[in-house]
């Protein structure tokens, strides 16, 4: 069966990511596939590039990273909801004057009818909110 979650929670402020996280790591084992994550609202800060945690806390960006790679799933950040919150690649720096992109690898920014095509490729798309 094919998933695709949206995310609504920053990281490590509530258990919005970190369940989806979860949830995301545990479908192989069961035989499913997450085929995309739309990151929107406070949510879009699983994104940022410079995300640096504890050592002894989840890093919870390289394991969306490694969701990705091994799952070959999008994460898809909303583009608006982004660029409230500073998070751009390099085209959306550029447009508005910023030096340098902070949406970290393997992410990438996406508008409102990306998250519509994930839900009908989705046999299931589930919300994560705070």
């Amino acid at each position: 069966m094919d998933y695709g979650f949206m995310v609504l929670g920053a990281p490590y402020s509530t258990q919005a990511s970190h369940s989806a996280l979860r949830l995301a790591e545990a479908l192989p084992e069961r035989g499913h596939q997450l085929k995309a994550v739309f990151f929107y609202h406070d949510g879009v800060f699983n994104g940022a590039a410079a995300m640096t945690p504890p050592q002894d806390e989840p890093h919870l960006l390289q394991r969306w990273q490694r969701v990705a790679e091994q799952q070959q799933c999008e994460l898809l950040v909303c583009v608006a909801a982004g660029a409230r919150r500073g998070i751009l690649d390099a085209r959306e720096a550029s447009r508005y004057g910023i030096v340098a992109p902070t949406l970290a690898e393997g992410f990438r920014l996406a508008g409102l009818s990306e998250l519509v095509m994930a839900q009908q490729l989705s046999d299931r798309f589930i919300t994560f909110a705070p």
